[in-house]
C-alpha cells in the first residue's frame, strides 16, 4: 500500500498532517539527513581553516557552493543517500558518500577523505539533532505556543470585569473575575517558557568516544578542544558539551522535554477548565455553517478543540516523559538505544503543535453567556459569609465563624434577603450594618490586579 495521508499508521502523518507539516523540515527522514548533510559541510569547511597539513584550501567562492548543497537540499537527493544506504546499510555513511560526491563537481575531490575526518556517525548525529530541535522550536513551536499566551491576555483584559462564582472542590466558594482567572494560565505560561528557552541546546563532538583521538594522533600539535567548542559554539550555534563518551549525555535535551512537558500539563489544566465552563454555559461558542456537532443529536456543540487538544497534551506528555528518562541513559560509552528513540523526538513535538493548534480554535470560538454567570452568582448568596464574618472579626464581635456556619448550614436557600434579616439581628453599629448589606456575590471579588508581566 503506497504511503500517503490516508495510509499513513501515524495520525501525525495521516489525518493531522496539514497541522503538523511545519514541523517536517526539522524532524522528518528528510529534515534529518539535511542537518547531517549541514554538519559535514560545515566541518569540511572548518577543517579548511585550521592550515595543517593536506587540509583543504577554500576560497570563499568554494565555501559557498558547498554550502549551497544543504541550502538547497532536495528530496530527490535524499532518496540518494537513501539509496546509497541500502548498500553500506549505515545512514550516516550514505550522507558522508554523498558529500564526496558533491565536491567532485567543485574540482575538490582530491581533498575527499577529509569529509567525516576523525569523526563518528554520532559527532554528526549529536549535532544535527540538538541543531533540528533548535531550530524547530523557533520557527515552529515558540510562535504557536506564543499565540496562546497572547490569546489569553487578550480575553483575560476582555474579561476583567467580569465577576464569577469560583468553585474550590467543585463547591461555590468566594468569588473571583474571569480575567484574572484566565490570566493565571497567562502567567504560568509565560514562567515556563522562559525556563524553557534558557535551556542550552547540547551538542557532542569529539570523536569515537569524545577524546578527539584520531584527530590527535594525526595532528598531535594541534588544539582540538578549542576547535571543537569554535565549531559547535560558534560555527552551529549549540553548546558543545566538554565531557562525553560517544554520544551527548542529553540531559539538557531531557530538560527540554521537561520544559515542554510541564507548559503542556499547564495547557492540559487550561483546557479542562474551559471544558467545564462550557459545560456550565459559562460560553458559548460560534457555529460554523456546515459543521455536525452530534450525528445523533442536532442541538449539540462540542468543544472538540479543547478535547482534541487534551488528548494530543496527553499522547505528548507520555512520550516526552519517555524521551527524557530513557536519553541519559546508556550503557558504558555508549548502546544503540539512544539512536531508535531520537528518531522519534519529533513525534510528541508534533502532537504537542496539534494541540496548541487545536486551542487556538477553541479560544477564537468562544463567546461569553454572562447572564449564565450572573445567574450562577445571584444562586449563591451564602458566599458572601466570608466577607460578612470577616467583617465581624474586625469589628471584634464574639465567635462570628461560628453564627455565619450556623446560618449557612441549617439554612438550605441563602438569599440576599436571608442575609439582610441576619445582618439586622447582630449586635453592630448601623454604618456597619450598612456596609455589611451592601457585600453582594457580584462585588466581593477581592482586588483586581494589573495584568502585566
Amino acid at each position: 500500500m503506497e504511503l500517503s495521508a490516508l495510509t499513513a499508521i501515524s495520525p501525525v502523518d495521516g489525518r493531522y498532517r496539514k497541522t503538523a507539516e511545519p514541523l517536517a523540515m526539522f524532524f522528518s527522514e528528510f529534515g534529518l539527513i539535511r542537518y547531517r548533510v549541514l554538519v559535514e559541510i560545515e566541518y569540511f569547511i572548518a577543517l579548511a581553516g585550521t592550515g595543517l597539513k593536506n587540509m583543504p584550501v577554500l576560497d570563499d567562492q568554494k565555501k559557498e557552493k558547498l554550502r549551497d548543497v544543504y541550502r538547497q537540499f532536495r528530496p530527490e537527493q535524499a532518496l540518494e543517500i537513501k539509496e546509497t544506504e541500502k548498500t553500506t546499510n549505515h545512514d550516516v555513511k550514505a550522507v558522508e558518500y554523498f558529500v564526496k560526491e558533491r565536491l567532485k563537481g567543485l574540482g575538490l575531490e582530491k581533498y575527499s577523505e577529509f569529509v567525516h575526518f576523525g569523526l563518528t556517525s554520532q559527532d554528526i548525529n549529536n549535532t544535527s539533532v540538538p541543531l533540528s530541535v533548535k531550530e524547530g522550536h523557533k520557527a515552529v513551536l515558540l510562535p504557536s505556543l506564543l499565540l496562546i499566551a497572547e490569546r489569553l491576555t487578550e480575553l483575560s483584559k476582555e474579561w476583567k470585569e467580569i465577576p464569577l462564582l469560583a468553585r474550590t472542590h467543585g463547591q461555590p466558594a468566594s468569588p473571583t473575575r474571569l480575567g484574572k482567572e484566565i490570566f493565571v494560565f497567562v502567567e504560568r505560561l509565560h514562567r515556563q517558557i522562559q525556563q524553557w528557552n534558557a535551556i542550552p541546546h547540547s551538542a557532542k563532538f569529539g570523536g569515537a568516544t569524545g577524546n578527539f583521538n584520531a584527530h590527535t594522533v594525526a595532528y598531535p600539535e594541534y588544539d582540538w578542544l578549542r576547535f571543537g567548542n569554535h565549531f559547535v559554539d560558534q560555527i552551529l550555534g549549540l553548546q558543545r558539551s566538554q565531557f562525553t563518551t560517544q554520544i551527548e549525555h542529553y540531559d539538557n535535551l531531557a530538560a527540554y522535554c521537561d520544559g515542554l512537558k510541564r507548559i503542556n500539563t499547564i495547557l492540559l489544566d487550561l483546557c479542562r477548565d474551559i471544558w467545564t465552563y462550557v459545560s456550565m454555559d459559562y460560553f458559548k461558542q460560534k457555529l460554523k455553517a456546515g459543521e455536525i456537532g452530534s450525528s445523533a443529536m442536532p442541538h449539540k456543540v462540542n468543544p472538540i478543540d479543547f478535547e482534541n487538544a487534551e488528548g494530543n497534551l496527553g499522547i505528548a506528555n507520555a512520550l516526552l516523559e519517555h524521551l527524557s528518562a530513557k536519553l541519559p541513559v546508556s550503557r558504558l560509552q555508549r548502546d544503540l538505544t539512544d539512536s531508535t528513540v531520537l528518531r522519534n523526538i519529533g513525534v510528541p513535538f508534533s502532537h504537542s503543535l496539534i494541540a496548541f493548534s487545536s486551542i487556538q480554535k477553541g479560544l477564537n470560538k468562544l463567546i461569553l453567556n454572562q447572564d449564565a454567570l450572573a445567574a450562577d452568582l445571584n444562586n449563591n448568596w451564602a458566599v458572601a459569609a466570608e466577607a460578612i464574618q470577616t467583617i465581624l472579626r474586625r469589628e471584634g464581635y464574639p465567635k462570628p465563624y461560628e453564627a455565619l456556619k450556623d446560618l449557612t448550614r441549617t439554612n438550605t436557600a441563602i438569599t440576599r434577603e436571608t442575609l439582610i434579616a441576619f445582618i439586622d439581628t447582630l449586635q453592630v453599629s448601623d454604618e456597619v450594618k450598612t456596609e455589611l448589606k451592601n457585600i453582594t456575590p457580584h462585588n466581593y471579588t477581592g482586588v483586581n490586579p494589573e495584568f502585566k508581566l
